[in-house]
C-alpha cells in the first residue's frame, strides 16, 4: 500500500506522537528515489549542492537557479517524502517582499516547504512568508551561510551561546515556522530547545535527543571522502563506485568488453547486402 504524501502538517503530527522524523538531503532524481523508496519522511533540496555536487568551498556561490535546477530533479521521482527547497545566501535576507517572491517561485514549482537559515534577525522574513502561504523550516546553530561572521564552529558550548540559540529557536516557532533544524549544536542546547518546542527539531550533528535526524545523501553513503565530524557512514560509496569504474577501465583496455552479451549483429543476409553496397561504391568490409 503507498504511503500518504508526507505534509508539513505530518511533521508536527509525528512530533506529537513521538514518532521520529528521518531526512535526507538530495540533490537529483535518483537519490530522492532511493531516499523515498527507503521510506524517509523528507527531502532537503539543501544548498550544500555547492560543496557537494559542485565542489565550491562553502554554499555561498549558490544561486537560486542552482537550487532550482536540483529541486526539478527531485520532484521528477515524485517522492511521498516532503520536499523542502533551500533559499540560498541573499535570496531572502534583503527585504520581506524579495522573500515571499523567492519562496514561492520553489512552492510553485512543487516544493512543500522552503528552508532558511537565521533566527531572531530572520523572524519577520519568516512570518511574511507563512502568512503568504509558504512553509517555512528554521534553521538555527551553526549557519553555514554566515560563517564568515559566526565561524564554522560548534554551537551552545558556553551557557550564554546556548540561549542565543534556544531563543532563535523560540522566535522562529513565534513566527510560524512548522520545525527547525539544528545543525552542529551541543547536545544539551538541542535537548532543551527540544522540549520547548511544539514544532520538530531535526537535528544534524546535535544529539540523539531531537524529534527527528538529516544527514546528506552523499555522506551517510560514504561518497563523501572527507565527510563532516558527526556523520556516521551507513556504506563505502565512494570505494564501491571507484573499484567499478577501475574494474570498467580495465576491462575495456584488456578488450574484455564489451563482450557478446554487450552488443548487437546484424542478421548474415543483411550483412551480405550491406556488404555488397558497400562494394559497389568502392570500399569494403574487413
Amino acid at each position: 500500500m503507498s504511503r500518504e504524501k508526507t505534509t508539513p502538517y505530518h511533521f508536527i503530527k509525528f512530533k506529537r506522537e513521538g514518532r521520529r522524523i528521518v531526512m535526507v538531503t538530495a540533490y537529483e532524481y535518483v537519490h530522492a528515489k532511493l531516499a523515498d523508496d527507503a521510506g524517509v519522511d523528507g527531502v532537503l533540496v539543501g544548498d550544500s549542492l555547492g560543496m557537494v555536487i559542485m565542489g565550491y568551498r562553502s554554499t555561498l556561490p549558490v544561486t537560486f537557479r542552482d537550487v532550482a535546477h536540483h529541486l526539478k530533479a527531485v520532484l521528477s521521482a515524485n517522492p511521498r517524502a516532503l520536499v523542502v527547497a533551500d533559499m540560498p545566501f541573499l535570496t531572502y535576507e534583503v527585504s520581506r517582499e524579495e522573500a515571499v517572491r523567492n519562496a514561492g517561485k520553489y512552492i510553485k514549482m512543487g516544493a512543500d516547504a522552503v528552508k532558511i537559515e537565521g533566527g531572531a534577525e530572520v523572524v519577520d522574513k519568516v512570518e511574511a512568508m507563512v502568512k503568504a502561504g509558504i512553509p517555512v523550516m528554521g534553521h538555527i546553530g551553526l549557519n553555514p551561510q554566515r560563517y564568515l561572521v559566526l565561524g564554522m564552529r560548534i554551537r551552545g558550548k558556553t551557557a550564554e551561546d546556548g540561549l542565543k540559540v534556544y531563543e532563535d529557536a523560540k522566535a522562529l516557532e513565534e513566527a510560524g515556522a512548522f520545525s527547525v533544524v539544528i545543525e552542529f549544536t551541543t547536545a544539551e542546547v538541542a535537548t532543551e530547545v527540544t522540549k520547548a518546542l511544539k514544532i520538530p527539531t531535526i537535528c544534524i550533528g546535535s544529539g540523539p535527543y531531537c524529534d527527528g535526524q538529516i544527514l546528506v545523501f552523499h555522506d551517510l553513503v560514504g561518497l563523501n571522502v572527507n565527510p563532516p565530524p558527526f556523520v556516521k557512514k551507513y556504506a563505502e560509496g565512494y570505494e564501491v563506485f571507484r573499484r567499478a569504474l577501475a574494474s570498467y577501465a580495465e576491462e575495456v583496455r584488456s578488450g574484455a568488453f564489451p563482450d557478446q552479451a554487450h552488443y548487437f549483429t546484424m542478421k548474415p543476409e543483411e550483412f551480405k547486402r550491406l556488404a555488397d553496397l558497400l562494394g559497389k561504391r568502392g570500399s569494403g568490409l574487413g
